[in-house]
């Protein structure tokens, strides 16, 4: 029971932190910028528009500091949460080179002994866009503890203690050498993959499961409110700038990834009070997907980071990973 409530305590203290990064960086910005109106009735709707626009290309310009929010919470590139500090013993902590000469963080977390059956089973753990992977131990101590699973916590580049600086391309090279790694070492190569990805990790997931969906040992995709594309979100999340979005070059077209996963099974993880990413994105998402074997699983109470404290969480998870037939 001490556990079980140490653990409840660990993740409602993730998400309260998440949460606010995440509303502060995301919602103020549009908010801002959607609201800029005169005191004086004699300035005209053209200067403010004017104004707006000068603002939405601030915006444009900045587009990879908006996406990319590496430095929050404040010292998020220097201070990383250790597995220890949440009483995981079993652990290592990496430095993975890349093949552009950057270098990426990583935990990589044994299942716990104790808990569930082990299972020979690596979850591959892509983050949100904002804070970094010690944030979300939390999470990766659930699925070692609950699943018996072991987990490959990777930084993305230009986060955490990671080198270079975080682009679309460059977080796809991050994911592959991530995926490599877990084919190469020798104490995972025979281990079933399941990608697992939150937000914008979930965008990383999709595309890096698509480009190897044809590796025996890629087992399954789980996916917790992700987007449609950056395109198509900004509407939402600034308002003001939903014209420049066909400039916007950070892209993540999951819509357009999506469909080609013909081959590896798909978990769909839903807020349903989601104030990020509208949950039309994730059902879409669901509906537009063509493998064989989907599952969706709505949380009705959840928002963008609080769906790992929604009732069934972990269990939607552990009912998927049974129904791949993985080896224990």
């Amino acid at each position: 029971m001490a556990t079980q409530d140490a653990s409840a305590g660990y993740l409602e203290q993730m998400t309260s932190a998440l949460s606010s990064v995440v509303t502060s960086r995301w919602v103020k910005l549009p908010v801002l910028i959607s609201s800029v109106h005169s005191p004086y009735p004699q300035v005209s709707s053209i200067h403010l528009r004017t104004v707006t626009a000068l603002l939405s290309a601030t915006l444009y310009f900045k587009q990879k500091a908006l996406i990319y929010p590496s430095q929050f919470p404040a010292d998020a590139r220097k201070q990383v949460p250790r597995p220890s500090d949440f009483h995981i013993k079993d652990f290592e902590e990496l430095m993975i080179p890349t093949p552009d000469h950057e270098t990426l963080s990583a935990f990589y977390i044994r299942a716990e002994r104790a808990g569930r059956k082990q299972r020979k089973t690596t979850v591959l753990m892509f983050h949100g866009n904002a804070g970094n992977i010690g944030h979300r131990i939390p999470i990766a101590r659930e699925l070692i503890g609950i699943l018996g699973c072991n987990v490959l916590m990777l930084e993305y580049r230009g986060y955490g203690l990671s080198t270079g600086s975080p682009d679309e391309d460059g977080l796809m090279i991050d994911a592959q050498t991530g995926f490599d790694y877990l084919r190469q070492r020798a104490e995972t190569r025979d281990h079933d993959i399941i990608v697992y990805g939150q937000s914008l990790g979930g965008a990383v997931a999709i595309k890096l499961v698509a480009s190897n969906q044809k590796d025996p040992k890629l087992v399954g995709l789980i996916l917790e409110n992700t987007f449609l594309s950056i395109r198509k979100l900004i509407p939402s999340i600034m308002p003001a700038a939903k014209y420049l979005a066909v400039f916007c070059h950070q892209v993540w077209a999951s819509d357009s990834v999506l469909p080609s996963i013909t081959e590896v099974p798909i978990l769909f993880l839903s807020g349903l009070q989601d104030e990020i990413v509208p949950p039309t994105h994730m059902r879409r998402l669901y509906e537009i997907c063509q493998t064989p074997t989907k599952v969706w699983r709505p949380f009705p109470g959840g928002d963008h980071n609080s769906c790992v404290v929604e009732e069934g969480y972990f269990d939607a998870i552990y009912d998927f990973i049974v129904s791949l037939g993985s080896e224990e």
